[in-house]
């Protein structure tokens, strides 16, 4: 894969409640959202943002298309950015895009396997070759080294790519405050 296709932004902070519209305050608890987009959405996002109140999730709110979840606090306007996404958020949004075959999935999914790599949250097994495939093996860190690696594409992105998709990343793993 030479060139990740189409627009790979994750969305800000809303300031709405994604169930009733009611504006979020700033500092008020909430539970933001990563869901697939809308079927026939004409931005080529992969991925939107949705934001709930706090209230509304534990009432049942729930998005269509949701891929991953974390409770923060609604940003004050201006503020710093900061850390939002956990170790175990980005483990969960990685584990929940295994078998997912789409470009942009496999490229986030590369991504992530890359930082986690880095935090020492996974640990490198080996790299299985296929003919032009390359899929690296990879284990959990802690986990009983009988059970089988977890197989990651490397989708092979360009230099110019892989700094989009980690700017775009980086979106999802920063907030406003």
């Amino acid at each position: 894969m030479s060139r990740v296709p189409g627009s790979f932004q994750l969305g800000r902070f809303t300031a709405a409640c994604a169930s009733d519209g009611r504006a979020l305050v700033p500092g008020e608890p909430i539970v933001a959202t990563l869901c697939d987009a809308p079927a026939g959405d004409e931005s080529g996002h992969e991925f939107v943002r949705r934001d709930f109140a706090v209230e509304a999730w534990k009432a049942g709110a729930r998005p269509q298309g949701l891929v991953c979840f974390w409770r923060t606090t609604a940003p004050e306007p201006d503020a710093k950015k900061r850390l939002l996404v956990d170790d175990d958020t980005l483990m969960e949004l990685f584990d929940r895009l295994e078998g997912d075959d789409r470009a942009q999935r496999v490229a986030y999914r590369w991504l992530m396997c890359l930082i986690l790599l880095r935090k020492k949250l996974l640990r490198h097994v080996r790299v299985d070759r296929e003919g032009e495939t390359e899929h690296w093996l990879v284990q959990k860190r802690g986990m009983d080294e009988t059970i089988p690696p977890i197989r990651v594409l490397n989708p092979r992105i360009r230099d110019e790519d892989l700094q989009e998709l980690s700017e775009h990343l980086g979106e999802v793993m920063q907030s406003e405050l």
